[in-house]
């Protein structure tokens, strides 16, 4: 069985969740190219959490919570290059290592006090955060991914950033996730998926471990392809970092797409996804593989939209897994269930 479709809607659930899953997990914040000279700052958040990430003149990359020490402004929005951040409520002003220089009329030492700071670690030139100061490493949560991803013939580190895409989906951010984490939709909803990739239970491959669910799918034989696949990537490779991060290997040259699913409110979703290519890859190619993506991700929007007004109804209470099709939903439901195992919110699971 599922959990409460009540947890779909419920403001106080995804409060909970903010504290319990998302102020303590591994999620991927952006890449290092937006961080790629001294001076360069970018401010984005994890779960209500603001972030600011810098890279200071020392050459260090450092992530801090962006909310002034004085009264608790957020201190910066955006994107830039500058020496120093400046809280615009009253002039305190930090360091790009987070140190305070500067505060109008302080009656206390500068240095006893600085932005608070979080972890960050990296997987080639993608960027993951976590304010829990306490976590494991993130090779820890990521697990066998990086290998995997080589495996299948894809070098991170030498692949080109092409662009981001940004969109909001009128779901709860866990149905977006469950959505993505399992294919037993595909032959259904996603024709010219299904057309390229092999679907069928036999070929299309599930796995789960830790944090970390993945799905394999070979190229269909005699497949209709939207785009060429000939290349080094012979099969799609689709994993998932709980709670929220996804990485995406499509056939093809070398490419690689990464993002995250980031509650808005109970019923709203933001979707980032940072586009990565080989730097020899022809751009008529890579235009012909972002159009069959971009469909398929707006076909996921519809569906999970759709299932948003059905949970939301209040009708029925909760729904059924299929065994092995919806395993990864069921060990991302578990993983759910677990970080808010003392929380007892509206029909809650025992």
């Amino acid at each position: 069985m599922t959990y409460p479709w009540s947890w779909y809607t419920d403001s106080d659930v995804l409060r909970a969740e903010e504290d319990r899953i998302f102020a303590r997990s591994w999620q991927y914040v952006g890449h290092a190219g937006e961080l790629a000279q001294p001076g360069d700052y970018f401010a984005t958040t994890i779960g209500r959490t603001p972030l600011v990430l810098t890279r200071a003149e020392d050459g260090k990359l450092r992530a801090f919570v962006n909310v002034c020490r004085h009264r608790g402004s957020v201190v910066v929005e955006g994107a830039g290059n500058r020496a120093t951040l400046q809280c615009p409520y009253h002039a305190w002003t930090y360091a790009l290592d987070g140190r305070l220089r500067a505060a109008p009329r302080a009656d206390f030492e500068l240095d006893e006090v600085s932005l608070v700071p979080v972890r960050l670690e990296q997987w080639g030139p993608f960027l993951f955060a976590n304010v829990d100061a306490d976590a494991a490493p993130l090779a820890e949560a990521l697990d066998a991914v990086p290998a995997e991803v080589v495996e299948c013939g894809v070098d991170v580190d030498a692949l080109r950033f092409h662009h981001r895409a940004e969109w909001t989906v009128d779901a709860n951010w866990k149905l977006a996730c469950e959505n993505f984490l399992e294919c037993y939709h595909c032959p259904v909803a996603h024709k010219g998926f299904s057309a390229l990739v092999d679907v069928s239970p036999d070929a299309y491959r599930l796995d789960s471990r830790g944090f970390v669910s993945s799905q394999y799918g070979p190229v269909r034989e005699n497949g209709r392809a939207r785009y060429d696949t000939a290349g080094e990537v012979l099969r799609s490779q689709f994993h998932f970092l709980f709670p929220n991060t996804a990485v995406n290997v499509l056939p093809g040259r070398a490419n690689l797409s990464i993002g995250s699913f980031a509650p808005d409110r109970p019923e709203r979703t933001r979707r980032v996804l940072d586009y990565f290519f080989a730097p020899d890859a022809e751009d008529a190619w890579i235009e012909e593989l972002l159009a069959f993506d971009d469909e398929v991700g707006r076909e996921d929007t519809v569906l999970v939209e759709r299932v948003q007004r059905g949970v939301a109804a209040g009708a029925i209470d909760g729904g059924r897994l299929v065994g092995d099709a919806e395993q990864l939903v069921a060990h991302f439901q578990s993983l759910v269930a677990a970080a808010l195992a003392h929380y007892r919110p509206t029909n809650s699971v025992t």
